[in-house]
């Protein structure tokens, strides 16, 4: 298995950030992997699934937003969040070109990249991950930030606990009921976050993950 630290250079005004590649050998696929709002590449979720996607044989590249990157607490604007995702995919065609390519996130970084995806459609992007799609505030239960979705050719996977707080299942059901590419495979008893009082999720979502990609 290769770990190799990059940087990704967005744009001048934003700058760059920090990323890594973790590769197995002869890895079947690579997916890009940007974090959720609060925070970055390096939090345990992130690097714990990282590990375990490659373990399963599947290569992927975590980076920050530039609001980690430079320790602001509030996350960068959509135009930015989605010139950084940019920033990520043209990296991942150059280095591995010949590599079956899947976008993801958990939470933000997912939304933030079905955006971009939507905007920008892109032939060799295989599908998406969401790992935790964040449907509406806590609380305040809605449906307008999957209005995008639609937009999106490429198949879709929802990896989505029962007691997320940020996607009440009834909406996140009726979500993807809607949406002809969507597949939705939901955790039993696991929050935002995947937690789930002892049990190790990352298993699970990897098996998920690696189960779809497979038929993509």
């Amino acid at each position: 298995m290769e770990v190799r630290p990059l940087a990704l250079n967005v744009s001048p005004s934003a700058g760059g950030v920090s990323a890594e590649y973790i590769v197995p050998e002869n890895p079947a696929c690579i997916v890009t992997l940007a974090h959720g709002a609060g925070a970055g590449m390096n939090h345990s979720f992130m690097v714990s699934l990282a590990k375990a996607l490659a373990d399963s044989g599947v290569a992927s590249l975590r980076f920050n937003f530039p609001f980690i990157e430079q320790k602001k607490r509030r996350p960068d604007l959509p135009a930015v969040a989605h010139k950084t995702i940019e920033a990520a995919v043209v990296e991942v065609k150059k280095s591995f070109p010949k590599l079956p390519l899947f976008l993801s996130g958990k939470s933000f970084g997912g939304r933030m990249s079905s955006q971009f995806l939507a905007a920008r459609p892109d032939k060799d992007v295989k599908g998406i991950i969401f790992f935790g799609f964040p449907l509406h505030p806590a609380g305040k239960p809605a449906t307008e930030r999957a209005d995008h979705l639609k937009n999106i050719a490429v198949p879709m996977l929802f990896l989505q606990g029962t007691r997320d707080e940020l996607a009440t299942l009834e909406l996140i059901e009726q979500v993807c009921s809607s949406l002809k590419t969507a597949t939705l495979v939901e955790i039993e008893g696991a929050d935002h976050a995947f937690k789930a009082g002892k049990k190790d999720i990352i298993p699970v979502l990897v098996e998920e993950a690696k189960k779809w990609m497979e038929n993509k």
